[in-house]
């Protein structure tokens, strides 16, 4: 089973959300209709960012660094691709 780590940008005004999930449509869904309480104030949403990883542990990793440094020059610079 392969693990994404995504970046969403909030179509209603640009603020981003970093997660991770085994089921990257499905997670997707559930931020656009509001099922997750920290994003639904700010639907709909986009994925704008993937990695996919053959493990939970290194998605899990990876989603940690990239919130410590979101927001800052590394993060404008992985989401300007």
């Amino acid at each position: 089973m392969l693990y994404y780590v995504y970046i969403l940008e909030s179509l209603k005004n640009g603020r981003h959300y970093v997660g991770s999930t085994g089921n990257l449509l499905r997670r997707l869904t559930e931020h656009n209709e509001g099922k997750v309480k920290s994003t639904k104030s700010y639907t709909p949403w986009e994925i704008i960012y993937t990695e996919e990883y053959s493990s939970k542990t290194e998605a899990l990793r990876r989603e940690r660094k990239i919130k410590s440094y979101k927001g800052g020059i590394a993060f404008k610079k992985l989401i300007s691709g």
